[in-house]
């Protein structure tokens, strides 16, 4: 793995959350390592879930403050709601990664490069009987609608390929960023705005 980037998910980085989502990350990881089942097991998602609440449970995660009435939108992948002029609470699945350490590495990455989006880890919260995490980010709101060719623009520019599509691949640091419409990708005042992003570690 890339040094840069072993970095950043390490917690080490200066990227927001590191400390926190290290102690969720690590301990998943040794869960991991003690019941030997690898990510490609069908089963592998539901056990690391539950080893996920029972530390929820003991570190007291949870988190309630979600304002239901405040709902504004949803994706394949979560929930936002309003939180105030500032902010959204953002509710996140995970149903993208093969684990829950997949996506935390994800919010460390997105805040390493999008700083100006970054999340706020809150806690976990269940709805329906599955699991969420519970982030908080800035507020954008979209004076105009994104050029996906400045996008484009902006990635090239940054190392990343445009691979298919909405898809990028930054091959120096073996990442896949994916899944950059216009609706994750917004603009206010000229300035691209990365609200919704979905990174893979390749290597």
């Amino acid at each position: 793995m890339n040094d840069e980037i072993q970095h950043i998910i390490s917690g080490e980085s200066e990227t927001g959350q590191g400390t926190v989502i290290k102690t969720i990350t690590n301990y998943l990881a040794r869960c991991q390592k003690a019941s030997g089942m690898a990510k490609a097991d069908k089963h592998f998602k539901t056990k690391e879930t539950k080893n996920l609440i029972d530390f929820i449970e003991a570190e007291k995660l949870w988190y309630f403050s979600i304002n239901i009435d405040n709902f504004i939108a949803e994706g394949a992948e979560q929930k936002v709601y309003i939180k105030n002029e500032q902010s959204v609470v953002k509710l996140n699945d995970s149903i993208y990664y093969l684990s829950w350490i997949d996506y935390f590495h994800n919010i460390l990455l997105h805040n390493y490069f999008f700083p100006d989006t970054l999340y706020t880890f809150l806690g976990f919260y269940q709805l329906e009987e599955k699991l969420y995490a519970v982030v908080e980010q800035p507020y954008v709101k979209a004076t105009e609608k994104t050029n996906l060719d400045l996008v484009k623009l902006f990635l090239t520019n940054n190392g990343f390929n445009n691979t298919r599509n909405n898809d990028y691949f930054n091959p120096e640091l073996g990442l896949i960023l994916e899944d950059l419409h216009d609706e994750n990708v917004l603009t206010q005042n000229e300035i691209l705005y990365f609200i919704d992003t979905v990174f893979y570690i390749t290597n």
